[in-house]
């Protein structure tokens, strides 16, 4: 019995840290305190988890040169509240001042910038699975704009944010398959929910883009590139085809900074 416990214990510290860096540390935390004030863990561990999500950690990441990027601004928010309750909405600090930046001026057009997967709050090189790249505070995921109607909407079509692309018809699609790269289109079955009512905002989205940009230096973005044809954007060097060893990225936009 006891061993099978330990295994269960292993098993969850290892979930935990995959998927927020910082909850199996305090399962691990949370063991130590139910054992000694003899606390049920089931009502511990939610406590201790939001005591570490708003106040401990937001504190203790910039000491290592991360920020946790806002969660009710009106300009910059996360497109679902899963994201920064597992930790994965921190960025540096440059990056940080240039989304808050770059959010205010295009809030002047009308455009609210609904960010999704970032970092975590320590250590680089800790992978943000399932990115093969946000590891060290200078990457980000941010949604494209929609119309619903014809109108400007902040809805996105996924629940998640990620696996509702915005065509059938994605010639890079074919050919990373065809060369092996199965996984290309994976992000299909982590929509957890579509709406299918809305389109893509190519006006939008392409100011969006420019928005980032604008402020930038020696920054990239990764779009599909059929996308970059579309939304008339061949002139910026700074949008780049992410590969075929990635994913699909014509549900959201990748954005990095040096």
């Amino acid at each position: 019995m006891i061993f099978f416990k330990i295994v269960l214990h292993v098993f969850i510290v290892f979930v935990l840290t995959i998927l927020t860096q910082i909850g199996g540390l305090i399962w691990l935390l949370c063991l130590i305190i139910c054992y000694k004030w003899k606390k049920k863990k089931r009502y511990a561990f939610p406590i201790l988890y939001l005591v570490f999500n708003l106040f401990v950690i937001p504190i203790t990441a910039p000491i290592f040169g991360r920020t946790k990027l806002p969660v009710t601004s009106s300009t910059l928010k996360p497109h679902n509240l899963i994201y920064p309750l597992l930790f994965r909405n921190y960025v540096s600090t440059e990056l940080d001042s240039l989304l808050i930046q770059s959010s205010i001026d295009l809030a002047h057009l009308g455009i609210r910038v609904t960010y999704l997967d970032a970092n975590f709050p320590f250590i680089d090189g800790f992978p943000l699975l399932p990115h093969i790249s946000h590891n060290n505070g200078k990457k980000i995921d941010i949604a494209f704009m929609y119309l619903v109607n014809g109108e400007r909407t902040n809805k996105k079509p996924s629940t998640s944010g990620y696996g509702a692309y915005t065509s059938n018809t994605n010639p890079t699609l074919n050919y990373c398959k065809r060369i092996g790269f199965w996984q290309y289109d994976i992000t299909k079955y982590i929509t957890f929910g579509t709406n299918e009512e809305l389109t893509l905002d190519k006006e939008n989205t392409k100011t969006l883009i420019q928005g980032l940009l604008y402020r930038a230096n020696h920054s990239k973005i990764f779009i599909e590139p059929y996308l970059k044809k579309e939304l008339k954007l061949q002139d910026y060097n700074e949008i780049r085809f992410h590969g075929c060893q990635a994913v699909r990225h014509d549900d959201h936009i990748h954005f990095e900074i040096k």
